[in-house]
This record gives structure tokens, sequence and C-alpha cells, in this order.
């Protein structure tokens, strides 16, 4: 596969990660990879400096094995907080901290003094009633501007922000709170989409049926109100490198939906460094990244950027509303530099959007997650959006890093849909079944050594963590995607190798469907798979297993489907429900989904020897040909 772009050594001399490779004395971007993941004591020491991170009190080491690579202790003894850092020491300046716009066209902007002042007054006021350190506060909110005042109001006493989607329905947004014991939520009356209120504020309190922690609703157009009154003073209490500083949730393929946990030092630092590196973050910078504040993307533009004292542009609504080219509008008016974005988002906008037709003068890199590339839309990205100028900056993680194990650097040559390779500092490899390094075929995506932002756990599970991430390959950590490499080195994803799946880019586990579906009163099992879809990357696919039989004549799967968007929300509305008479499981009575997938899909089942009955699966067969 050919480079599609590549960087002048002149353009290459003025990135940041060129400057910190000749700071740690390399020219090769290759020798400067492997020292990363070599020598981790070394490189994030330096990396910190570089960066410029405030420590109250400095740490006595950079890593702390003594635990085994799972429970790794970073920056031991050390004491910061991410709002000192990302906040306090710009409260004096009147740098733009935010610039926000809503699909109505209404537009603010936020300077950091003014943001500094609101977040230390709510500080005061949280820990006025009672808001204690490690307490959680739940924010499920549209991209306000007033979200910044809250998840930096909380960090700075100590308190942990919970980001849940907006788009979530009840039973999701319950799940989420029951789980995290959050005592606050924060939230909205409406989402505003395409013109239309849609309920926030109601789905919230119908979750809250389900939750005893929570002990208040408060509105952001409330916040106001509540800290009119309140000192202005700076408020900002000294955190261990290792206090929790957010409680971020993500899907399972089994069980509820897992609260990766991620401290002030290392939600600082990945995000810090992703920024400075990956996205060769400059003091003119204009960044912005579509995204929900329940993605992580959303916390990760936010820490990341204001480490530097960066401004982030913030969109709230559809993405193609009032008009296909909303975006690209907003691009050349905001005069933005750095552009985020899913695969899935630019698919829907290749039909009916004209790029072309805006200058974006002032873009010099793009970017990208969530999902794999399909070789037209990178380059329709590239071409019409880039300008067939501006990289596109791929970049792979994961919630439960709070940042990626893969990104090109902006000194390298680019081919279409690729990663680049492992990010500085992330030890990655791909290996097969034994745990062999595999190249020029699929194998498992795995990091050999552990990482600052990598999760210190699951929220009250720490053996459903051990479980999750390093029981596949004792020592190292399993991630769950397929990758590869090519004979040029060049690391590329093809999807979820778990039975999780990515819809649009949001990671939805098969058992958090499953069991929404079995409340109905009328299902007694259910299975859900991950298909093929053009524009989402993959689809829902949902089985039904009825508790009276006889009775599917008389129900419409279309019940199913409702139920399902009603608890979980319409981001996640199935391609299809079908109803069956029973579902293939294994002698232990385990589903197995990936064998209904395969079978679904017309695909070879390879070894079924481990079913109670492998007939079951021909009722599978040909239900993807009869849909509708």
């Amino acid at each position: 596969m050919p480079f599609v772009w590549e960087p002048s050594q002149e353009a290459i001399e003025e990135t940041n990660v060129w400057r910190f490779m000749q700071r740690l004395r390399f020219d090769n971007r290759l020798d400067f990879l492997n020292f990363s993941v070599e020598h981790p004591e070394a490189f994030w020491g330096e990396l910190e400096k570089a960066i410029g991170v405030e420590w109250f009190a400095p740490y006595s080491r950079v890593i702390d094995y003594s635990n085994g690579p799972e429970w790794t202790k970073w920056f031991t003894g050390g004491r910061l907080n991410v709002a000192h850092n990302c906040l306090d020491r710009y409260a004096g300046s009147n740098r733009l901290a935010c610039i926000w716009q809503n699909e109505d066209g209404e537009r603010r902007e936020i300077t950091f003094s003014d943001l500094a002042r609101r977040a230390n007054q709510l500080a005061r006021y949280l820990a006025g009633v009672g808001i204690q350190i490690g307490d959680r506060v739940a924010l499920c909110a549209p991209m306000d501007p007033e979200i910044l005042t809250v998840i930096y109001g909380c960090l700075k006493i100590g308190a942990v922000p919970v980001p849940i989607f907006s788009g979530f329905g009840p039973a999701a947004i319950a799940s989420r709170l029951q789980d995290s014991g959050a005592r606050l939520v924060f939230t909205a009356r409406t989402l505003r989409r395409r013109g239309k209120e849609l309920p926030l504020r109601a789905k919230v309190e119908e979750a809250l049926e389900s939750s005893n922690s929570v002990k208040a609703i408060v509105e952001l157009r409330e916040i106001s109100k509540l800290i009119g009154g309140q000192p202005e003073t700076p408020l900002t209490i000294e955190m261990a490198s290792s206090d929790l500083a957010l409680l971020l949730y993500t899907s399972g393929t089994t069980g509820q939906p897992k609260g990766c946990v991620h401290t002030h030092a290392g939600a600082l630092l990945q995000t810090a460094k992703e920024i400075y590196l990956a996205f060769d973050r400059k003091p003119f910078d204009r960044f912005f990244w579509l995204s929900d504040i329940g993605w992580m993307m959303g916390v990760w533009a936010i820490f990341g950027n204001h480490h530097f004292g960066g401004t982030i542009f913030m969109y709230d609504g559809a993405v193609d509303y009032p008009r296909p080219d909303r975006l690209w509008q907003i691009l050349d008016q905001e005069q933005i530099t750095t552009f985020g974005v899913s695969p899935t988002a630019i698919r829907m906008l290749m039909c009916g959007s004209h790029p072309e037709d805006y200058a974006g003068d002032a873009l010099r890199l793009l970017g990208s997650t969530g999902e794999p590339w399909d070789e037209t839309s990178w380059m329709w990205f590239f071409k019409h959006v880039g300008k067939e100028r501006c990289p596109i900056i791929n970049i792979s993680g994961g919630t439960e890093i709070l940042g990626c194990f893969l990104f090109p650097l902006p000194i390298q040559p680019l081919k279409p849909c690729t990663l680049g390779g492992p990010a500085p500092g992330m030890a990655t490899e791909v290996v097969d079944e034994a745990g062999r390094p595999v190249r020029g075929k699929k194998g498992y995506l795995v990091c050999t050594r552990p990482s600052p932002s990598m999760t210190t756990g699951i929220w009250g599970d720490p053996a459903r963590y051990l479980e999750t991430y390093w029981s596949r390959f004792p020592g190292w950590w399993y991630h769950g995607d397929w990758a590869s490499v090519d004979d040029d080195g060049y690391w590329f994803l093809h999807g979820r190798a778990d039975e999780s799946m990515n819809v649009s880019g949001r990671k939805v586990g098969p058992a958090e469907l499953e069991e929404i579906l079995c409340m109905h009163p009328a299902v007694s099992e259910a299975a859900v798979i991950g298909v093929p879809d053009e524009l989402k990357g993959e689809e829902i696919v949902a089985f039904i297993v009825l508790k009276r039989a006889g009775t599917s004549e008389r129900i419409s799967p279309n019940v199913f489907t409702e139920h399902l968007i009603k608890q979980m929300g319409a981001a996640f509305r199935p391609k299809r429900v079908h109803i069956v008479a029973e579902v293939p499981k294994t002698q232990s009575g385990k589903i197995v989904r990936r064998l209904i997938r395969e079978r679904y899909l017309g695909r070879d089942l390879g070894d079924v020897s481990s079913l109670a009955d492998a007939s079951v699966l021909d009722a599978f067969a040909n239900l993807a040909a009869e849909a509708p």
C-alpha cells in the first residue's frame, strides 16, 4: 500500500516529538519508540518534565512494580491535582479555555479566568453540601460549557466526576449510577437535537428509581444560582498521584458495565502526552473533537489541551443540522486547527456535504478514533476535508486507558487507514493464540508492560479486572482488538476480537443489552450479536426466546426493539430482532454468541464440539436473508 502523505524535513523539525527526541538524543523514530518502552522510568520521567507537570510535592519513584504489573503504581510519593495543572495556573489569563456553539447557532466564549472563578465557587458549594474526597459526582448532560465548571469543581476538592452518555436510556443510566454510588447528578432539563427538545432530566429521574445513592439532581442552568455568594478565592487540595480522579464506564462482554478507575497522575500524563506528541500542540491551536462528554474523548480533549492552556471548541448538536455543511462551516468560522471525528460521522457526511467549498485554511491536523476505517472514507476525509495536506492522526486505545495504545506520529509518512504504530511509552504487540508476535496477518492486540493511565481496577470488582485484562495472556494487558502489522511496519485495526460491539464508535457489551431485553415480561432468554454495517461499523442483531412457546405470531419484534430503545437509548436501536425457539449453548449453559454470529452471517463455524446441541444453530442459518 503506497504512502499518501509525507512530511518534509523542515516540518518534522518543527514538531514537538522531534524536539523531545532531540532532548533524549534520538534522530530515529523507531529507536526513540524502542527506548520509550525498554526504559519506561527514563521516558516517563523526562516526559513529565518536558510537558511541564506541576507537583505540590515531588515523587520519589516513577514506577513501583512491587505488587506485579497488574497493580503498578506510578510517580509514588508525588502530590498534584489535575485541576491545578489544567486550570489554576492559567486562572489569571484571559486566553480562551473554550469556544462553544450549539446547533441553533448560539455561541459563547469562556476564558480561563472565568472558568477558574466559577470552578472555585462550585468547589466551595460542593464542600458545603458534604461532598468529600473520593465521593462520586455524576454528569449526564449535553456538551454545555458548564460541564467544565462541574468537572474542575469536583477535582479541586478531590471528588470524582462520573461522565455518563446523555443519549443513554433510563436503564443504562441507572446501572452506572448504582454501580458508582454517585451522590449527586448534574444534568439538564432537555437535550436539543435537530430542532427538537428531548427529555433528559426525566430520564435521569426514572433512572434514580433504581439507585439509592443519589441525594440530589442539579441542572446545569441552576449552577449560577447555587454558587452565587460563594467565595471566588482558589480552592484546590493536594492529591496523591494514585488518588482517584475519574470513573469512566465502558461496556463488557459479560456482566454490568465496567467502571474504569483513573488517577490524577495517570489521567494528566497520558492525555497531555498525546496532545503534545501525536497532535503536536501549538500555542495558537483551536482543538475540536466531535464528542459527547460521556465518551472518554470528551474528558481526554479537555485535560490534554487545558494542561497547556489551550483552547478547545465544543459543539452541542447534530453534525448535519440545520445544514449538511454545518461542520465545515464551523471549521472555517472558528479557525479550527485540529479536528477529530469518528469514521461513522464521516461516512454519514460523505453523502450531501461539501467540505471542498470551504477553505479550511487554519486546519493543520485531522484526527479520528472509535472504530476501524475503510479506505474510501479515509481518503474522502483526507482529500476533501484535509485538502491532502493535513495528516490524519488515527488513534486507538480505550476508556480503560483514557488514551491510546496506537497512533501515528506527525513525523512519519502515512498510508490510508493506518494507526502508524505503538504510541511512545506503550509496549504494544500483535500476537497469536500462543502469545507469539505475528506480522502480515491478524492477531490479538496486547500491551506487554503497564502504562500510567491504565485503569487501576474495575470499580468494586478487582477479580473482574484481573480476569478481563490480565488473564488471557498472563502478565500482559489484553485489549480485545484484532490488529495487524504490514511489511513496512505500519499497524492497522480490524475490529473487536471479543464479543463487544462497536456501534458508531461506541462500545457496548452484549450482556448489558441482553439483560435489558430480559426485563420485558414476555422474554425468557436473549442473545445479542454485532454484524458488519457500512455506515456504523457494526449494528446490533438480537434473538429472543419467549416465555410462552407458540406466542411468537402474536408479538411483533418491534415490541422488543422499542423496549430496548426506551431503556438503552436510540443510539442502540437494533438492526433486527428475531424471535427464535431457543439459543445455542455450551454443555455448561453458556450462550455461544460467536457461533450464532458466524451461522447468521453464513460463515464457517469451526469447532462446535462444546455445544450441548449443535442442531440448534440450523435455525439461524437463513434468518439474515429472510429479514425484511
